[in-house]
């Protein structure tokens, strides 16, 4: 809306009954807007540990531990293996008679020697052995089994 203003008087001493109108300048007020954000970004930094679900344990200390490995290796064995006899590991293809040499460089700098298998559930069983054998020959000393859950698919 624009700002009325009063003229000033008249050269002849009289005054003007008219009015002149300004141009105001419409401007955002971010002030109360800045606060209400501050306020709810208070509110959620309080609120955030309190969703957090878990149960405290408290572990007990032992002077003598092995460092657990912050990086787990999967090996995958998909459908195609009957027919190609190709593994996977983290997407990487590798053909079965190579598996023990490249699954031994891989260990070389882990403590941690243990794989996992994720098994297409088309595979038999003899084929799975199979990739364990090559795995126990690359000297791994445990072999986890991935599966599902019922319902998770």
């Amino acid at each position: 809306m624009p700002k009325v203003m009063s003229s000033a008087p008249n050269a002849g001493g009289r005054h003007q009954r008219g009015r002149r109108v300004a141009p105001t300048l419409s401007e955002i007020n971010v002030v109360p807007m800045v606060d209400v954000m501050l306020v709810l970004l208070i509110i959620f930094m309080v609120a955030a540990p309190m969703l957090q679900k878990g149960v405290e344990v408290n572990l007990p200390v032992a002077s003598r531990t092995q460092e657990i490995s912050s990086e787990r290796i999967f090996l995958d064995v998909p459908r195609s293996y009957s027919s190609d006899s190709r593994v996977f590991i983290e997407k990487e293809p590798i053909r079965i008679d190579i598996l023990a040499e490249r699954v031994r460089q891989i260990m070389l700098t882990r403590s941690d020697k243990t794989v996992y298998l994720r098994g297409d559930g088309a595979i038999t069983y003899q084929e799975l052995m199979e990739v364990i054998d090559r795995l126990k020959e690359a000297g791994i000393q445990n072999v986890g089994m991935i599966t599902d859950l019922p319902g998770e698919r």
